[in-house]
Formats: structure tokens, sequence, C-alpha cells
């Protein structure tokens, strides 16, 4: 690597387009490693950002559209002959063979950032003979969000870029995994559409009777429905990292990153946000929500009773759990996991948005509502890790435990204003 960053030092976007070029034709360059260091010489104002994403991205098509056009003109017996030579041997040309057929010509776009799988896309792209401009779409657009993202990230680590790099390499790989399974579900949905709603119906038909009778509203709850155990699922695995207190790496890059994001001239505008979780404001939003509820609802008692016991039971269980897990957060506050401000900014805006979404007739007033939310709910995160009254993963906790709690009692309210009318049918 030392060889490769005098080199850059000395021909700067030349090494850096030939670099990534050759690592797209399956040549072991650190390609990640030295657009991170690209950014770095961004940051010392040594090279410029636009012209080296330009360079950076140019090569890495230049690598793939070559390596597409190699494997288009060899064929598939060629490389499980020579393949092994370059690193594409038959295990590799059937494993991604497998990976394609799953996830579709889409996730060219997320191959980019798993190792082993970007080095032989473009090949196994020419191999399957994916039509080329579907090929160049997704490549090529992958190949800009890719050199973007890690010559950006050099350019915001500045200094720190070799310290952090390796760690925020990882976290994007997992994010990485994550789009290509959202990109899983949109491409099956959109290629078995019939089938998918036919067999949701079917089992909903076949499934509890209380379904039967959530009328319109049934998809919004089976989406509450599958919120609530995704996040379950998040908050087991949320809950064994804090005791291997495995946060603190977590914990001091997203704190450096907010920290170069917003200077302290942002503290006027972050004072600004932080109101909107304030026990007042909150109050406020509770109370229009009880009487929307009084205006509009059709269940007026049970949906007092859940908007209470989902607002009240969420002040108490946030300080519930912050006794049990008991984290001394910066500064020396004590019990900041998980952050109070994060859940309740969910379980409060959020349940305001459901309430809206579900009895208004005008469905762009909710639609606006949840996007509200989600963006109250997104600076409420940055204001605690901003002014440092909680640590990154208490606000992440507080999202997690939130998101539980407030699909748990949604689904309930669902259930019970539908039970009275199963118990008449069944009379």
């Amino acid at each position: 690597m030392n060889f490769v960053t005098d080199l850059f030092n000395q021909y700067g976007y030349v090494v850096l387009f030939v670099a990534l070029m050759l690592e797209l034709i399956a040549f072991p360059t650190p390609g990640e490693t030295l657009m991170t260091y690209c950014g770095f010489l961004v940051f010392q104002g040594k090279l410029d950002w636009g012209i080296s994403i330009i360079v950076a991205s140019l090569g890495v098509m230049s690598g793939i559209t070559i390596s597409y056009f190699i494997s288009r003109t060899l064929g598939t017996p060629f490389f499980r002959k020579y393949g092994s030579y370059i690193h594409i041997g038959p295990d590799k040309l059937e494993k991604t063979s497998r990976w394609f057929e799953r996830y579709g010509n889409g996730l060219l776009i997320v191959a980019y950032f798993v190792p082993g799988v970007r080095h032989i896309t473009g090949y196994f792209s020419g191999i399957a003979k994916i039509p080329y401009k579907k090929f160049a779409l997704n490549a090529y657009i992958g190949a800009f969000i890719w050199t973007g993202t890690f010559i950006t990230l050099g350019k915001i680590l500045g200094s720190n870029w070799e310290k952090f790099h390796g760690a925020i390499k990882r976290y994007l790989i997992i994010g990485g995994i994550i789009l290509a399974v959202v990109l899983l579900c949109i491409y099956f949905y959109r290629r078995y559409k019939t089938a998918i709603i036919s067999f949701i119906i079917k089992s909903l038909e076949n499934g509890v009777l209380i379904f039967h009778s959530l009328g319109k509203i049934k998809v919004a709850i089976i989406g509450v429905a599958a919120v609530f155990i995704g996040l379950s699922i998040v908050l087991i695995g949320l809950i064994q990292d804090f005791l291997a207190q495995e946060f603190s790496q977590y914990d001091t890059i997203v704190t450096y990153l907010v920290t170069l994001i917003f200077p302290e001239n942002w503290s006027a505008m972050m004072g600004l946000f932080k109101l909107s979780t304030a026990p007042e404001v909150l109050l406020i939003i509770t109370l229009l929500v009880l009487a929307w509820i009084i205006l509009k609802g059709r269940n007026r008692f049970l949906e007092t009773r859940f908007l209470l016991i989902t607002i009240l039971g969420g002040v108490l269980l946030q300080e519930g759990l912050r006794q049990i897990f008991h984290r001394v957060g910066p500064g020396g506050n004590m019990s900041t996991f998980p952050s109070q401000q994060t859940l309740l900014a969910v379980v409060v805006y959020g349940f305001a948005s459901f309430m809206v979404l579900r009895h208004a007739k005008n469905r762009r007033l909710g639609t606006l509502l949840f996007f509200v939310t989600l963006g109250v709910c997104a600076v409420t995160g940055l204001t605690v890790i901003f002014f440092q009254i909680q640590y990154p993963s208490d606000a992440l906790a507080g999202y997690v435990f939130g998101g539980v709690w407030l699909s748990l009692n949604i689904v309930l309210m669902e259930v019970f204003r539908v039970l009275p009318k199963i118990q008449r049918g069944e009379e």
C-alpha cells in the first residue's frame, strides 16, 4: 500500500484511474483504501473532489466494461478452464451465478460494496449475456455511488482517514447487505407481484379471523406487524451488543462524523430541533391527537385508552430500561441507554401520524405527517449526539425500543377494535 500511495502522491489522478480499472479487471489493488486516501488528499487541497470522483468512476467503468466484453467474447468454457488464474474459478462462477439469479441485475449497484464479488461481476455479466444497456445502466450508476462514497468519506475523515477507514468500511458492507435485501424484496415484488398478492390474500383468508375485519387499514396493520417483528429481532442483537460492550467503535465513528458535518455554528439550529421533544411540545402533540380522536375517531374510548397506554407506557418503559441498563453517558450523565428523546419522538409522533393516517380522508396529509415524523426522529438523534447528551448507540436504542413499543400497541389497538365484531358474529 505504501508503494501505491507514493505513486499516488506523484501522479494523482492517473494512478487513481489505472488502479481502479485494474481492480475491476480482477487485479488485487486496494481500491477502497486508495479512494479514501484520495479523499484525504482532497481534504488537504491537493486534489479536486469532483474531478477525483469523475476520474475514479471512469476507471471503474473502464475496468468493469473491459471484463464484461472479455467474458462475453470468450464465454463460460474458457473461464471454467483458466478462470482460476485471475481468481474466477468454477466455484466463484457458480456462486456468483446463484447470486445473480437470486437478486437480479439491479444488484450490480450493490456488488461494488461486497469484497470478492465486485471483481467478477463484470465477467459474469458478460458470461450470462446480460444486455449491455442493462449492464451499463446498473454498473455505471454503481460506479459513481461506490467511488463517491469512499472519496467523500476520506474527505470528511481528513487526517483520521486511516484510523477509521476499516471500521467504516465494515459498516458500509453491512449497509450494502441491507440495501441488497431491500432491492431483493422490490425485485421479487415487481416480478411476482400477482403471485405474492394472491399468496398474501389466501394466507389472510385462511388465517386469523381478526384480519377479515380490518378493512382498508389491513395492509397498514400487516406492515406494522412486520415492522414489530423486524425491530424485535434487531432489539435482541442490540441488547447483546450492549452487554458485550461492542458500541465503543460505533459511537466514536458516528460522533466524529456528526461533529465534522455539523460544526459549532449549527448550535442555534440544533437548539430549535431539540425543542421538538421538549416535554411541553410532546404534551401539546398528545392533546392534539386526543382532540383528533374525539372529532374523527370511530371508537373513541379504545383509541383514547391506547393513546394513554402508548405514550405514558413509553415514558415508563424508557425510565425502566435506563435504570436496568444504567449506562453512564457523555459527561458523566447517568442512565442514557436507551435515549429518552429518540424513544419518545418515535412513540409520540409515530402514534400521531398513524391516527391521522387512519382517519383522514386526505391520504396526502397522512403521507406528509409520516415524513415529518421521520424528519423529527432523525433530527432528535442528531441533537443528542451534537450536544453530547447521549452516545449514538443510545439514540439508536431509543429508535429500536420506541419502534417496538409503538408497533406493538398499534397492532393490539386494531385487534381490540375488531374483537367485538368477531364475537358478535360468532353469537
